[in-house]
């Protein structure tokens, strides 16, 4: 991998597009190795949680490669639009919770990787924007749907009608991020926050996150129907057994993900 660096901690995984010297745009390259990261790290079933992050603390990603694109054939264009859009379409689909621990301004297709994650942390200086009408064209990896679906219709048409950034504050203000930290706190705070969600039942994770998913896409009586066979799933685990028994002696539970 050139610009993808990858560890796991804790039972979590953490990914960073490493090219600052592009402001972490997503060059074809740069898709292109984090949709094979996200299909190696899916096969291993001890991550209980995903970070996604950029190297530096200038940006967490300037989104598309514009120098890139505009070296493209008319007719290629649908094509790497399509390409961001799968891989986006990759971090939302991510069988356990994903954070994204925004170190700097998130723009376009960045802010997009930033919106397919389940929970967002930035620091101070981070802005968000999706620019794509200034460029003439529209956000295409999701942003007109899942910015929508975060901060809700008006305030999503008039960032993307206007282009206009929003700072980290009125971020939080809004719910797109949950919280706010200084820029050498970042980490340590993404690591606390995925050291307790990695501490619960791995299963149960998973099943959460997909009944969550999949219920907020439809109505509430189905929402809840699917978030009966999401709990079925956990019943018959070892896990859930280990959960009970721990909390009779008071101790921590040690789960296996069985």
């Amino acid at each position: 991998m050139d610009f993808i660096r990858t560890h796991i901690k804790n039972n979590t995984a953490w990914l960073t597009i490493d090219r600052p010297e592009a402001a972490n745009a997503l060059s074809k390259q740069v898709l292109e190795e984090i949709t094979e990261t996200l299909a190696s790290l899916e096969r291993d079933r001890s991550i209980r949680a995903l970070v996604i992050t950029g190297a530096g603390d200038k940006v967490f990603s300037a989104g598309a490669d514009l120098k890139e694109r505009r070296e493209l054939p008319q007719e290629e264009v649908p094509f790497a639009v399509k390409r961001i859009r799968e891989t986006v379409d990759a971090v939302a689909a991510f069988p356990v919770p994903t954070i994204c621990a925004l170190n700097g301004p998130a723009f376009g297709g960045g802010f997009e990787l930033a919106l397919a994650c389940d929970i967002r942390l930035c620091t101070e200086h981070t802005t968000f924007a999706l620019t794509e009408t200034t460029l003439a064209i529209i956000p295409g990896a999701g942003g007109t749907q899942r910015l929508p679906r975060e901060i809700g219709p008006a305030r999503a048409k008039e960032m993307i009608f206007t282009g206009k950034k929003i700072d980290a504050v009125k971020a939080e203000e809004w719910g797109l991020v949950t919280a706010v930290c200084d820029r050498d706190s970042l980490i340590s705070e993404t690591e606390a926050l995925t050291d307790r969600i990695a501490s619960n039942g791995p299963v149960a994770l998973r099943q959460a996150k997909f009944a969550i998913s999949e219920g907020t896409q439809t109505d509430l009586t189905t929402g809840i129907a699917i978030e009966a066979k999401a709990y079925e799933v956990t019943i018959p685990t070892s896990d859930r057994l280990e959960g009970l028994e721990a909390f009779k002696e008071k101790r921590k539970p040690e789960y296996t993900g069985k």
